[in-house]
This record gives structure tokens, sequence and C-alpha cells, in this order.
């Protein structure tokens, strides 16, 4: 079975190597996760400190080595950077299953980070790289897809295995070695040459103006929407529903992330030039609605929204970031892009709660006030979506929805 690119078919083998490879991008810190709250009873002599380090190190590693992986792109063979960065991420998974120890975990996580961060640049830039104009939107949309069905799949997984030993949860880091098996495949279909008429051969380096502008919409739409994650098991809590309950909504926000990737070329032809200022209104209502409201209902349909316009927003971002310089600088691009996704990871907590705090918006309960003021923000970026609606980084040109390839 042959798969259409826009620049020559590829075998399906070959497009199940790319996804295999999307679907482990998102994996780090899901296995600690479902035991952080056993820490102190696991490692009865571990600091306050340590237990920040397991979560946070890992994730700090993966923003310059994300950065790295795309610079280095440039100029190396791509399949031996994947490769590497796949084999350190599946030997990382493997040595935390026989960790004894917090300073092992933490030095082994911080190791797991580092192949991360050279995987998730090229998880997108695979996508590029094989496929053009309409056939990499899909696929990007596919892609995301993936990434967030294996998020909410292993996230399942890894709290069912922490109720039966603590070492277990890691199991999830060895998926990447499936991964790097197809790498191998891969290697066998190299991608084409980019068409004439592409959107990348009209550029002769990276427009870094356009770059800025799309990195600033990701950093900021992943900063508002983290407020779920981050925030609504406090919010559960607080309004005296059952703990379980968070992790249905955080599970089913992610659900709503992933089904934007089957739907978006649709959703790109109903919406046109107005699929951004959508999409934000639909986090901002969304956010409004987990923050103002106390049903299971409400809540539920708060994060099915605020997920939802993410979703649809992610792969038309990628795709814009591909597409702002010549073919050799794309992953670099990529790159640039996906890190502010892990800088809003680290920075949310840091910025919102001493936000709360210097509003002094007490009346509203802290709980309720990280969703309500990003619900906020988002409908002023609805705003300026709609008013600066024909900018790169905000609007969506004609193209994306004019042409009709089959």
């Amino acid at each position: 079975m042959k798969i259409r690119t826009g620049k020559g078919p590829i075998p399906l083998s070959a497009l199940l190597a790319i996804w295999s490879v999307s679907a482990v991008a998102s994996l780090p810190g899901l296995a600690v996760s479902p035991i952080l709250g056993d820490m102190n009873r696991i490692f009865p002599h571990a600091t306050d400190l340590e237990i920040q380090m397991l979560t946070s190190l890992p994730s700090l590693l993966v923003i310059p080595f994300v950065l790295l992986s795309g610079k280095i792109s440039e100029r190396r063979n791509k399949f031996t950077l994947l490769a590497t960065g796949l084999a350190l991420f599946f030997l990382s998974g493997v040595a935390c299953l026989f960790a004894g120890s917090m300073t092992e975990l933490i030095v082994i996580s911080s190791l797991l980070g580092v192949g991360a961060g050279m995987v998730i640049p090229l998880s997108t830039g695979l996508v590029v790289d094989y496929f053009t104009g309409d056939y990499r939107v899909r696929q990007l949309s596919y892609s995301s897809a993936i990434n967030n069905l294996t998020l909410v799949l292993a996230t399942a997984l890894a709290g069912y295995l922490a109720n039966i030993e603590w070492h277990l949860p890691f199991l999830v880091y060895t998926l990447p070695g499936i991964s790097f098996a197809a790498v191998f495949l891969l290697r066998r279909t190299p991608a084409a040459a980019e068409p004439p008429q592409s959107d990348q051969l009209k550029h002769t380096s990276i427009d870094w103006r356009k770059l800025a502008g799309v990195m600033a919409l990701y950093f900021a739409i992943t900063f508002l929407v983290l407020t779920v994650t981050y925030y609504v098991s406090f919010l559960v809590e607080a309004r005296g529903l059952k703990d379980s309950l968070s992790g249905v909504l955080i599970s089913l926000f992610f659900l709503a992330i992933m089904l934007p990737g089957f739907l978006l070329r649709r959703t790109i032809q109903l919406l046109r030039q107005r699929v951004n200022v959508v999409s934000l209104l639909l986090i901002a209502v969304g956010l409004a609605c987990i923050g103002s409201f106390g049903s299971r209902a409400m809540l539920v349909t708060g994060c099915l929204l605020a997920g939802f316009g993410y979703g649809v927003m992610q792969p038309l971002i990628y795709d814009k970031a591909a597409i702002v310089g010549p073919p050799r600088t794309s992953t670099l691009a990529l790159s640039l892009v996906m890190a502010m996704n892990y800088l809003a990871v680290v920075l949310c907590p840091f910025v919102m709660d001493p936000l709360e705090h210097l509003f002094g918006l007490v009346h509203l309960g802290g709980e309720r006030f990280p969703f309500l003021f990003s619900a906020v923000v988002a409908a002023l970026l609805a705003g300026a979506a709609w008013r600066w609606r024909d900018s790169f980084a905000l609007g969506l040109d004609s193209s994306y929805y004019a042409k009709r390839q089959p």
C-alpha cells in the first residue's frame, strides 16, 4: 500500500514509523506522576527538593536539547540523531525499572529528558520532511492526535501499574524501543525533494519575525490550557467532589485535544479565516465554565471545549513553523516552537500563583482564579485574532482552505 505525500508515494511502513515517533514524544513525566504522592513513603529520607527535582529537572533538560536537536538537524543526519535520542530514551526507561534510590531516579530521569529532547522536534520534523501542502497539514493533525491518544492511554496504564508496584509505571518509557526499531525501516525510504511550488522554497532563510509570532502564540495558548492539568484537582477537592473526577477531567481534556486531529480538514473548510478566533473563544468559554460552575456536567463541558480549541490550533502552528524557512531549517524552526510548550510547562505554576496574590482576588477563591484569569486572557487573544486576522500568526491564509488535493 502506498501513501500519497504531495511529493511522491511512500510505503505504509514508512508512515507507521513516522507515527510511532509521534506517539512517544509526550511520554516524559508520565511514569512519575502516579507515584509522586508516595515518594516520601518509598524513599523516607528523600527531601522535598529531591522530589521536586525528579519532576522539574527532566523537563528543564528537555528544553535545551530540543533546541540543540533542531540546530544539529540542519547539518547532520537526522536518522542518526533520531536513533540516538530514541536509544537513550529507551535505555533510560529500562534503567528506571531497576533504580533503587532517589538519586538514581533523578539521574536516570534526567538522561531520559535528554533523549526525549532529541526526539521531540524530529517527531514533527519527519512529517514536514516527507509531506507537503495539504498532505503535510493532514499528517500533522494525525500526528497530534496520535500523540495525545498515546498520552491518555499511557497515563491510564501508568496509573494502573502504580497500584501493583512503584517501579512498573516506568514500563511506559520502554515504548520508544518500538520506534527505535521502526526508524531503521524508515531509513530505507528517504524523503523526496520539495516540489517547485512549495511555500518552503520561497525562503532562503528563516523569517524570524513570523516565527517569533508563532512561538508567542503557542506559548500563550499552552500556558492558558495548562491550568486544566495543574489546577483542576484543587478545584475538584475544594468543591467536595470525588478525587477520581480530576483524573477523568484531565483524560477528557487530552481526548478533546486529540479529536480535531481527525477533523481538522473539515474544521478549516468550515471556519476558514476565523479558525483561530473560534478556537480561542472555545478555550475562553471552556475555562470560564470550569471556573464559574460547580456541576460535573459543566466541568466536563469546560474541559472538552478548551481541549478542542487547543487541538485545532496546535497542528496549524506546527505547519506555520515548517514554512517560515527553507526545507533544511524546518526542524530547527519546529524545535524553537515546541520549546515554547515546555517553557510554558515550567513557568505556569511560578507565574500563576504570584498573579493570584498580586490581584488579591480572595473572593474568587484560589481554586477558581487560574481558570477565570486564563479565560479572560483567551478572550482578549480571540479579539486580537479577529483584529489581526490577516497576520501570519493569528490568521489563516486562503491556501489552507482553497486547495482541493485528493
